[in-house]
């Protein structure tokens, strides 16, 4: 039989282009030689924000009497329980995923997909046992795994990434975590939350450095006051694992530090699924690491196309659903608008968590506008205050000249779940006077959002 559509990889970008496939008419298949759902479902996305809330809840325990209620006895965390409800988070998922493919009559082909030709996939089942299948269209959506730097390559046990970090099967007194991205951070906050000493390592100035400075300055400020030590400016010049500990070496801006550590987490990246993939073979471009594609995900090979993390663009599970998304319904003849990859959300799930999109305040002004700024403090607000959440601001963003919202960058309590407001103001092009005239439930967080705004034109109220 030949497909009208095969995907290799089933993580979002994968598993959503095929069932946006078979909506639209056509015979899908996907080839997945793991988890249905790829790494996000089963050793990312999913499983991290499963401990994370373990850990939320655990310091709202710890923490329950600023909420006037009394406890008797010890609450202590139980790693091995917080690690296996995660995974059974992360199997219902991809059983999800699995139940999801059967209701939209998608073939799920089991074992490890090479291209051949342009139309062909030799699959290597788990016995070793080869077979062609053949498709019209073949969109690739292999992902990434955890990037090895060349002086710290990761043993598993001891210098980690972040699939093990997921799966440990004891909690170390002590970890060293190397990078702050979203990866990196979440994971400081979530064992320095039950009860791991953290040391957090970035290169660069800030903490988090994709986003906003001042997001990025709060957020270091909470993580040391939750007693994260937190190196910027740093980097680890090496990693002696043959004692008991681990013996780290850490260049900063005042020298040389040395620290003894349980486990060192590698937390500074990720790299592209190619190997053995037959990209090469058929000459497919890749640019800087990247698969090479058009606004339609399409390569230089006709009906070979590429989506999510192997292609230019943030590494985001939401990225890839949308790309994979756009991708089919160009190829079925569709007339699909190209990703704003600048309206694309980001968010960061610590305590306080990030939420970011679009304009900060640095790439505004280099994109040549005059702009106007508001900023309203959780501490302002009663919904936080009530909550018992009062770290953190919103910042919104404007251009000067005709009112338009260029960006929003919020850090604090449940700011994840309202970053979905900007975004949709930013796709319909709204302007400060509309969110500030857009009457906001009262009381929430959600309507400092409509605060920051009024600030940006000196009509805040409760500030």
């Amino acid at each position: 039989m030949k497909y009208d559509l095969l995907v290799i990889g089933s993580g979002p970008g994968g598993y959503v282009a095929a069932i946006r496939a078979s909506q639209l008419g056509m015979k899908a298949g996907i080839i997945e030689k793991a988890e249905l759902g790829g790494i996000c479902l089963n050793w990312g996305c999913i499983p991290t924000k499963s401990l994370l809330k373990s850990a939320q809840v655990y310091k709202y325990i710890k923490h329950a009497s600023d909420y006037g209620i009394s406890q008797t006895g010890t609450v202590k965390p139980e790693f091995s329980k917080m690690i296996e409800r995660s995974r059974k988070v992360a199997e219902g998922m991809s059983k999800g995923v699995q139940f999801l493919l059967k209701k939209n009559k998608i073939d799920h082909i089991s074992g490890h997909g090479k291209l051949i030709d342009s139309g062909t996939i030799e699959v290597t089942d788990k016995e070793g046992k080869k077979k062609n299948v053949s498709a019209n269209h073949i969109i690739l959506a292999t992902g990434t795994r955890s990037k090895e730097l060349p002086n710290l390559k990761q043993d598993g046990k001891r210098i980690i990434g972040y699939r093990e970090a997921l799966s440990l099967k004891k909690q170390p007194e002590s970890m060293l975590v190397i990078g702050s991205g979203a990866i990196g951070s979440e994971f400081a906050h979530f064992y320095n939350t039950i009860g791991t000493k953290v040391i957090l390592v970035e290169l660069l100035p800030n903490v988090v450095p994709l986003e906003d400075e001042e997001v990025s300055k709060q957020l270091e400020r909470s993580f040391k006051k939750a007693g994260i030590t937190v190196l910027t400016n740093s980097s680890v010049e090496s990693v002696n694992t043959s004692g008991s500990k681990c013996k780290v070496k850490i260049k900063t801006a005042k020298g040389i530090e040395a620290h003894e550590t349980d486990v060192v987490l590698s937390a500074v990246g990720v790299t592209p699924n190619f190997e053995n993939l037959g990209i090469e073979s058929l000459g497919i471009k890749t640019d800087k690491g990247k698969i090479k594609v058009d606004n339609f995900y399409r390569t230089n090979i006709k009906g070979i196309y590429a989506i999510g993390d192997i292609v230019h663009g943030p590494a985001l599970a939401h990225v890839a659903s949308s790309e994979g998304i756009v991708c089919v319904e160009k190829i079925s003849g569709k007339d699909p608008e190209p990703i704003n990859y600048n309206n694309v959300p980001a968010c960061t799930y610590t305590s306080p968590e990030i939420a970011s999109v679009g304009y900060n305040e640095k790439t505004a002004k280099e994109a040549g506008y005059d702009i106007k700024i508001g900023r309203f403090p959780y501490s302002a607000s009663g919904k936080a205050n009530a909550s018992g959440h009062k770290e953190g601001f919103i910042k919104l963003i404007f251009d000067a000249k005709y009112g338009e919202l260029l960006g929003g960058h919020m850090i604090g309590d449940n700011v994840t779940e309202m970053i979905a407001e900007i975004v949709v103001a930013r796709k319909l092009e709204t302007t400060g006077n509309e969110i500030i005239k857009a009457v906001h439930p009262h009381p929430t967080m959600s309507e400092a959002i409509m605060e920051a705004a009024a600030a940006a034109y000196n009509e805040v109220i409760h500030l």
